[in-house]
């Protein structure tokens, strides 16, 4: 990588385009709000600084800050250049090395802090053995198995706008920043979680492949601050030119919402602790693990003709498929069948199979996913009894649409799913059936839209799903029966087979109470659920 490049991806260097900039203020003035002091934390070549003397030249003072030493000379000749009144100060300063609270309290109100922050993540930043970072990486504490498989890693402008909001905390001002739209809701929901002082919120989109070609969403974010601000929804508007929001975002009951009417309207419906919902097989080396028929023989990703026992494969489904409604073109080879099994048991269960990934270990052993490390070699994620129902509803997280499908067995095996699809597993085809039509109806699919942001790469998730309560649903849709009572029982205990999961329940029943039943309480007894920590045995019942 040349110097030049290193440098771009090492600041998140997007400049941007006066005529942007000049829109992003014309929106702010359509408020009817004015700033008396401006700040630009990171203020590049100076466009904003341009923008604000254009759209604002009644403030009484701007404040530009910029870490490059040939943007803080460039940012300076605009200044000159447009020879306005208002009176500017370019600093040349490190962002995280500077004292931003005792600047912002010497300044007059209101406040305006606007800009474009670096977009770039703190991981890409350690790539490069870059300093310019926070001094913490795991942006909101995030431990065990959310760290290891990315959700620290955070954009430095959420970092940058998150503290930007702090400094304006219980003052009277705007913030006004460029960012990628699933960076400007994680913001807002972490203000909101921390009771910032919101008067009014919104989310105007802008079209980044045009203004900086980069494919992907981003929008400016709008945060008017007062020192009583409550306000816990944000307005979205499709455009910075548009005068009408398409639909509004919220925090209800502790929850981030993408519909708050939706939510409104369906509230009721909301379960709490269910897991019936799960996601498919995680295995990160499809070369090794997926096969295909190529003339009559298991022909995987490296062209070679591979013979294993038919015990440990598997018809398998990716999200291309659940969404084309096709057949199973793969199948998966499955070493284990629960989580913590150690599958050295192939060595005598299954001795082709372990002979297989023995002379395949080096690519197993290459998966770059920390979830890998200190396990057992071989070893997959997302697998239990519930993989292999002999029936499932299925959907795919990735494509942008709530359509469900019912997958049966294939060639006389249960069929399996790949980790970007979602589903319920399901012992019979009734059950298939009225589940498929319960979750196909308006009210489960509007009741699922209150939480979809259909911008984010993976819009639909388990989480999402299993927030639905399917007895509550069926009531609603007067589809009590006793298949339904079987679908409630499965969400409300962890899956294992048929009629052991029935007969489990059943002894709850007794223990427990019919009014536990009756509400869909979950027992922890039955469950295997330790109340001290919170966690589930690998088997599901202990």
């Amino acid at each position: 990588m040349d110097r030049h490049k290193r440098k771009k991806i090492e600041y998140g260097d997007f400049q941007t385009p006066i005529d942007l900039a000049r829109e992003v203020c014309s929106v702010i003035a359509r408020t009817g709000w004015r700033p008396s002091s401006i700040i630009e934390p990171t203020c590049g070549m100076g466009a904003f600084v341009r923008a604000v003397l254009d759209v604002f030249p009644n403030a009484l003072q701007i404040l530009g800050c910029e870490i490059n030493p040939l943007y803080v000379a460039q940012a300076k000749n605009i200044a000159m250049e447009h020879a306005s009144p208002v009176p500017v100060e370019i600093r040349q300063s490190n962002f995280f090395l500077t004292n931003w609270s005792e600047i912002v309290g010497s300044l007059k109100k209101p406040i305006l802090v606007i800009g474009n922050p670096p977009w770039v993540t703190n991981s890409e930043l350690g790539s490069l053995g870059s300093n310019n970072v926070p001094v913490k990486s795991n942006l909101d504490n995030f431990r065990g198995i959310d760290a290891l498989t990315g959700k620290s890693n955070f954009d430095i402008s959420e970092w940058m706008i998150r503290k930007s909001l702090e400094w304006l905390n219980e003052k009277d001002g705007m913030l006004a920043m460029l960012c990628k739209t699933a960076t400007a809701r994680k913001i807002l929901l972490h203000a909101w979680q921390n009771d910032l002082t919101i008067g009014s919120a919104s989310i105007h989109r802008i079209d980044a492949q045009k203004h900086f070609k980069a494919a992907v969403d981003a929008c400016l974010l709008l945060v008017r601050l007062i020192p009583e601000g409550s306000e816990k929804q944000c307005l979205v508007y499709n455009s910075l030119g548009s005068l009408q929001s398409g639909s509004i975002l919220g925090f209800r009951d502790g929850m981030l919402l993408a519909d708050v009417h939706c939510y409104e309207k369906w509230k009721d419906l909301v379960g709490t602790g269910y897991k019936g919902w799960r996601s498919g097989i995680k295995h990160d080396c499809s070369k090794v693990f997926e096969l295909r028929h190529d003339d009559g023989k298991l022909v995987n990703g490296l062209r070679e003709s591979v013979d294993v026992e038919p015990e440990a494969l598997f018809p398998l489904l990716k999200s291309s498929d659940v969404a084309a409604r096709v057949p199973p073109r793969r199948w998966l080879v499955v070493p284990q069948r629960r989580m913590g099994e150690n599958p050295n048991h192939l060595e005598i269960d299954a001795p082709k199979t372990w002979e297989y990934l023995t002379a395949h270990a080096r690519f197993l052993d290459n998966r770059k996913s920390s979830i890998y490390k200190k396990r057992p070699p071989f070893s997959i994620f997302g697998v239990g009894p519930y993989s292999f129902a002999p029936w499932k509803v299925a959907i795919s997280g990735l494509y942008k649409r709530l359509e469900f499908v019912r997958v049966q067995h294939f060639q006389n095996r249960p069929v399996v799913l790949d980790d970007t699809c979602y589903f319920f597993p399901c012992q019979s085809e009734n059950e298939c059936n009225v589940l498929h039509e319960l979750v196909m109806s308006e009210p489960a699919r509007e009741f699922w839209s209150a939480f979809i942001f259909w911008d984010t790469k993976r819009p639909i998730t388990a989480q999402i799903l299993n927030l639905l309560d399917l007895g509550l649903l069926a009531r609603v849709l007067g589809k009590n029966s006793d298949v339904v009572r079987t679908l409630v029982e499965q969400q409300v205990v962890e899956y294992t087979e048929g009629s052991q999961q029935r007969l489990l329940f059943t002894k709850c029943t007794a223990d427990c109470g019919s009014e536990r039943v009756a509400n869909r309480i979950p027992c922890s007894r039955s469950m295997g659920l330790n109340m001290m920590n919170g966690t589930h045995g690998d088997d599901g019942w202990q």
